[in-house]
């Protein structure tokens, strides 16, 4: 069943569109991570232009941030003051990316910026998560090793402004949380991703929080920025497709619901180990494709000014 889609002035398959929701929807669920690290990629593959691709689908990322919120919330795992502390450094993150973006898009470099972004960020982040739960199941399954410590406290931790967390049990500088969500917030903009497979392993490793609060925080603080993200793309860059977009959300929106009650089943050290596999995989996919030989070699576009 092929859908024409205006923006992206290309028709696809509208039943593999919605499949491609249901999955990244499936994730978003199970890990805490927005599944914009996934959905860009894959829409980038089916032939989608890589800036049409980051701006529509952080419109899905809202509507799966959501479905997996209230499953979340429904348990008590939402640390909703934390959140908002993020997502303060959030929108500003947002805010800056999106003037990036649109100077990278003018330039006719934000084809490429996006790729190579993809292959640093992923690549990096999933081998670093990789290791380190490869670590945590081997001492889990040796237990006369000697463990470490629960806390490790950093540098970081000396920062002032100090708030107290109640829900997390913290006792934190707020620049640590809402720098965190800064980050996260240009990642949303320039990369059209939730920023969950960076914010989750900082609030683990920077902050300290308990692990079964931090899904449900993170999906709290990328329902506003991606929701930010999406109106600041369409106002500023016009890189929003309203049909790919519906076809996005309605399957990520039944995929988050199946995805939260997968997670519950699942270890701490092998969910990371499994979301460690899926970005390593998808980094390995598009470095392969962007030093490949192209199907096409000469390509003709054309833009509006």
């Amino acid at each position: 069943m092929q859908v024409y889609l205006p923006i992206a002035e290309m028709s696809v398959n509208a039943l593999l569109v919605l499949g491609m929701g249901w999955l990244v929807g499936f994730l978003s669920g199970m890990f805490g991570v927005g599944g914009g690290f996934l959905m860009t990629p894959l829409l980038i593959f089916i032939g989608v232009p890589p800036a049409i691709a980051v701006g529509t689908q952080a419109n899905q990322l809202v509507a799966a941030s959501v479905s997996g919120v209230l499953a979340h919330w429904r348990r008590g795992n939402v640390d909703v003051k934390l959140g908002v502390v993020m997502l303060g450094g959030g929108v500003v993150g947002t805010a800056v990316g999106v003037w990036i973006f649109g100077i990278l898009q003018r330039l006719g470099q934000i084809d490429i910026a996006i790729t190579l972004s993809y292959v640093f960020f992923l690549g990096t982040i999933g081998g670093m998560m990789l290791v380190e739960s490869s670590r945590a199941i081997l001492r889990r399954r040796a237990p006369t090793a000697k463990r470490g410590k629960l806390h490790r406290h950093i540098w970081l931790h000396g920062l002032p402004f100090k708030m107290r967390f109640q829900r997390s049990k913290l006792y934190i500088s707020a620049l640590l949380p809402a720098g965190i969500g800064a980050v996260g917030g240009m990642l949303v903009a320039i990369m059209g991703i939730g920023g969950g497979f960076l914010l989750v392993p900082a609030m683990i490793y920077l902050l300290n929080m308990p692990a079964g609060l931090v899904a449900g925080t993170s999906l709290f603080q990328i329902i506003f920025t991606t929701a930010a993200a999406t109106l600041l793309q369409a106002a500023t860059n016009q890189t929003v497709d309203a049909m790919l977009a519906l076809l996005l959300l309605i399957g990520g929106v039944i995929g988050a619901q199946f995805g939260t009650r997968a997670g519950t089943r699942l270890r701490g050290e092998t969910a990371r180990m499994a979301l460690s596999l899926i970005v390593v995989a998808v980094a390995l996919k598009l470095a392969w494709d962007l030093f490949s030989r192209p199907d096409d070699l000469y390509t003709l576009t054309m833009g509006l000014r």
